[in-house]
Formats: structure tokens, sequence, C-alpha cells
């Protein structure tokens, strides 16, 4: 499910759904990403004061990706870089 972001406040309530839908409480992530649940209740109010790095170890504890799309992205389907970079087999014929 994607959860696109518009404004940067809308992030604080992104991240109480991802975490709250991994079934997963503040002080189990706190644990998996070594800081305090009082450090993951203000990341989750405001998630604009973290470094970037303390919110990736927060995404990737829930197994969620921070993803950069562009519009025109929409129109193709996404493929994992492994697939992406498998060559395909020629569809010419070979005489």
């Amino acid at each position: 499910m994607d959860y696109p972001l518009q404004t940067p406040q809308q992030l604080a309530g992104h991240l109480r759904a991802l975490r709250r839908a991994s079934g997963l409480s503040q002080k189990e992530i706190g644990e998996r990403i070594g800081v305090g649940q009082s450090r993951i209740t203000r990341i989750e109010r405001d998630p604009l004061l973290v470094n970037f790095q303390q919110l990736q170890d927060y995404l990737n504890a829930l197994g969620v990706q921070l993803v950069l799309r562009t519009p025109d992205a929409l129109e193709r389907p996404v493929l994992p870089p492994s697939v992406a970079a498998t060559p395909r087999p020629s569809t010419e014929e070979p005489w």
C-alpha cells in the first residue's frame, strides 16, 4: 500500500499508521532500532525533527521502503532492481 506525502506534516500520521498496521508497539520499534519508547513517541509526533538515518531505521524496522517516485512512474510498472537488470530474451528470429 502506498502512503503518499503531499506535506511534511502527513509523515507523522503515516508513521503511526504503518507501526499500528505492523502490530508493533512504540516500545518494540524502539528496541529494534536501539532507542527508548519516548524517542519513538517524539519521532511519531514530529518526524521532521528526526535525522534521516533514524527515520530510515524506523522504516526498516517496519519492513517499509522509502521510495521517491516521479509522476510518470505511475504510468509504468515498477520492477525490483534484480528483475529490471535481467536481460530479456530476444524476440527476433535467429535466421
